[in-house]
């Protein structure tokens, strides 16, 4: 399909539907319009830890999120349900939680492997929205049936940057002059291939079908996937400048915990494969990155957040100029976090904090926002280079536990949807259903936080006790052992248990090891109390509360 002509071909559809539901109201499909339906911009970025400025990251300049958080509600504590790219995608599009996708790696697809589960924008699409999909939204390849779940999810077949395919490509430039695929990778846009990049590509695109969906009678969601601070760490070059390398520290706890289970150990394999990583010679799975080239991982993961930052704020900006954000609710979050060093670890692929804490914000037009009057800026854009960026209120954060399975009844609710059915002890049937809560009463600024949510869940796959090079990514027939894992307010507890990857069943009487973290004195998750005598009661409630 020509993608310029295909938006316009599928707008004149909507149209002609809806006039000949005026005639015909049996006759019409239903994606009729409903009036009154705001639209939705849903704005995911990849491998994003809180690592942002408006959750009192005192390094990272992120002015451009900062300023949508200024006018949301953001959720100081949400949360993941696996430090995974696809699992965590699906897990929140289809508000189901892995064990009932079925998918905890990259070779399945949850139509096949459990069942014929409806998405959030396939519910919204049911409910008369244009559904359009820009970047990586669902993880790409097997995990969506390599169409991004279209047509069920999309009005239009997604858009994908054509640069994507020079991912690992070697375009960074090393020391000895020559390009390599490395892990850190500043690079000179004019010199990349089709002189861009897919972040930049997906913004144009974005912003392109804004243009032609302003005026539209149909509401819209348009979702929109940023590639980055995924790794490579690549990223226009100048935004280096932003942080001086002697300005960078270590994390706060660079070494590996010594009652750390090796199970719960993370031995970042991904990075290993790099030219630049794999030319440290490190020993496998312990041997730590030395300190300078920790300072440069952390320093273009920085980088990278920023330049992601500038794509949100022109996308943003955008709204604004076509005069939808009176009328558009903004959703912002992250698929998963990444560690940065701390407990000797780098990447997702684990249950800690750092892995599956994400950012979420809600932009809501009239209730967490006053609405703009007429010429008024919402979000104009800010250089992080050129302007001076102004202190920003921190916007109303809430001090309440979430997980991303709680965004599909949330936005139901906002946008005054019916909402989904809780789902069944045994769901796979079920082909409408949620896992997560509607958070959306936390969105009333005068919410008190009564009745609120104690107990998230996440969970990561193991195929050995020890690390091995596929411990971060086994395969579903290599999965032996699962890490159930819960966080409440005080504690992160977490149970290695053993897994039949062939009847996707736990069993919680096999326990080959287990973590739990008292957050009031170690936020960090550094010191492991799971032995520790005096919290064997605290233990005992928190492995029964998993076993339900």
């Amino acid at each position: 399909m020509n993608r310029k002509w295909g938006i316009g071909g599928v707008l004149m559809v909507f149209i002609s539907w809806a006039a000949y539901g005026q005639l015909d109201p049996n006759a019409a499909p239903d994606f009729v319009r409903q009036k009154g339906k705001m639209n939705v911009l849903f704005i995911i970025a990849d491998d994003l830890r809180p690592s942002l400025g408006c959750y009192g990251d005192p390094i990272v300049k992120s002015p451009n999120i900062d300023q949508l958080a200024s006018k949301s509600i953001v959720f100081k504590n949400a949360f993941a349900q696996q430090a995974l790219c696809g699992p965590s995608r699906t897990s929140f599009l289809t508000s189901r939680r892995p064990d009932i996708t079925r998918l905890f790696d990259h070779s399945s697809y949850w139509r096949v492997q459990a069942g014929n589960y409806t998405t959030l924008p396939q519910y919204l699409k049911m409910h008369g929205y244009l559904t359009l999909s820009v970047g990586k939204v669902f993880h790409p390849g097997i995990v969506s049936n390599h169409t991004d779940d279209y047509p069920y999810s999309w009005s239009i077949p997604p858009f994908h940057p054509s640069t994507q395919k020079y991912k690992n490509a070697k375009v960074c430039k090393g020391p000895d002059g020559q390009k390599h695929a490395n892990l850190v990778c500043p690079v000179d846009v004019e010199e990349m291939p089709e002189h861009t990049l897919p972040d930049i590509q997906s913004t144009e695109e974005a912003i392109r079908l804004l243009k032609k969906l302003k005026g539209t009678e149909n509401p819209f969601l348009l979702a929109v996937g940023y590639h980055k601070p995924h790794i490579p760490l690549k990223y226009p070059q100048e935004f280096l400048k932003l942080y001086p390398r002697d300005k960078i520290p270590l994390a706060p706890d660079p070494k590996i915990p010594p009652k750390l289970p090796p199970v719960a150990y993370n031995p970042w394999t991904d990075l290993r494969k790099r030219d630049d990583v794999m030319a440290l010679n490190l020993s496998f799975p312990y041997g730590p990155i030395p300190d300078d080239f920790q300072v440069l991982i952390r320093q273009s993961y920085f980088a990278a957040v920023s330049y992601m930052d500038t794509q949100v704020g022109q996308l943003l900006n955008a709204l604004d100029e076509q005069e939808l954000a009176n009328n558009t609710i903004v959703i912002f979050t992250a698929d998963h976090g990444w560690s940065l060093g701390e407990h000797g670890e780098w990447a997702k692929y684990s249950n800690f904090d750092v892995a599956t804490r994400v950012p979420l914000m809600f932009y809501v037009p009239g209730k967490t926002a006053a609405f703009p009057h007429p010429g008024q800026r919402m979000f104009p854009f800010i250089n992080s280079f050129t302007d001076e960026v102004r202190s920003l209120p921190p916007g109303l954060m809430r001090d309440v536990n979430v997980e991303l399975v709680d965004l599909f009844p949330t936005l139901c609710e906002i946008l005054k949807l019916p909402l989904p059915p809780v789902c069944p002890p045994s769901s796979f049937h079920v082909e409408l259903c949620t896992e997560g809560n509607s958070v959306a009463y936390y969105l009333n600024p005068n919410a008190s936080s009564r009745n609120r949510q104690l107990f998230v869940y996440s969970q990561y796959p193991r195929p050995a006790d020890k690390p091995q090079m596929n411990s971060d990514l086994p395969l579903l027939k290599d999965i032996h052992i699962m890490g159930y894992s819960i966080r409440c307010d005080g504690y992160r507890y977490t149970e290695w248990v053993g897994y039949n990857a062939s009847t996707f069943s736990a069993n919680f009487s096999a326990i080959h090891a287990g973590e739990l973290y008292l957050h009031k004195t170690d936020p960090g998750e550094d010191n492991n109390l799971y032995n520790n005598i005096a919290f064997a009661e605290v233990v005992q409630k928190l492995s029964a509360l998993l076993k339900k």
